[in-house]
């Protein structure tokens, strides 16, 4: 496989996020909210919550913020009812982008997500225009230097589907989203510790972008994460940052 390193996008974009540490929470505590009402406040019996209240104790937010955002969630608390929503689009050269939504105002949000479209260059596209370029999976990621055999043997028998090491040595786990928690908990039993662990919408293909087109996509990128109401914003864009 020639090309990008996955793994220097990954670094990436995992910096980018800790610079944007007190949206993090924000988006986190959404999150929660949301999957303890359609789950269920019980972290050990529903996966969603459960992957949430993780990453909101990996961006150390209090144990008592997480309570919170569940007792809103089964309703135990008053709080904002946001709904699920979902926009597909495209990028620079026609670059497939979906951008995940948890909003109280619908039409707020639609008119944001497209003025961010449009003022950078891309277009909103229809409901499933571009969601059938991406799979629905779990992404565990690895640094550079872990035991490949080891955590292979790990992985697969934990039921992972794929066990994938890019160039520069980073090794990517990935595996069906219902078996996430289950696969995710295997491996670090066995002693590994991902760099990055998430449930995703993962391009089937991707394109590399470079020079100026990555310079307009990056920024397209950013304007839509930086939406109040976005979670989530998945691409079949690489973008080379030129720190390979």
């Amino acid at each position: 496989m020639s090309g990008h390193s996955k793994w220097a996008n990954i670094k990436h974009k995992k910096a980018a996020a800790d610079a944007k540490r007190g949206k993090i929470w924000t988006r986190l505590i959404k999150e929660i909210t949301v999957a303890a009402r359609l789950g269920g406040g019980d972290i050990d019996s529903n996966p969603r919550l459960r992957l949430a209240a993780d990453k909101a104790f990996a961006a150390n937010m209090p144990k008592e913020n997480v309570k919170r955002a569940i007792a809103r969630g089964t309703g135990t608390l008053d709080g904002v009812n946001y709904e699920e929503v979902r926009y597909e689009g495209y990028g620079i050269n026609g670059a497939a982008i979906i951008v995940d939504c948890l909003t109280d105002n619908r039409v707020r949000t639609v008119a944001d997500v497209r003025h961010a479209f449009t003022k950078y260059g891309g277009n909103m596209g229809t409901a499933g225009s571009v969601a059938f370029q991406f799979k629905h999976c779990g992404q565990l990621m690895f640094a550079p230097g872990t035991d490949e055999e080891a955590l292979m043997e790990a992985a697969l028998e934990a039921g992972a589907d794929d066990v994938i090491t890019d160039e520069e040595g980073g090794i990517e786990v990935i595996c069906e989203p219902n078996n996430f928690v289950a696969v995710k908990e295997a491996i670090e039993a066995a002693g590994f510790t991902p760099e990055v662990a998430e449930v995703i919408m993962k391009p089937e293909n991707e394109t590399e972008f470079t020079g100026e087109a990555a310079e307009k996509m990056q920024k397209l990128l950013d304007a839509l994460e930086d939406l109040d109401d976005v979670q989530e914003v998945y691409t079949n864009a690489i973008i080379d940052n030129g720190d390979d």
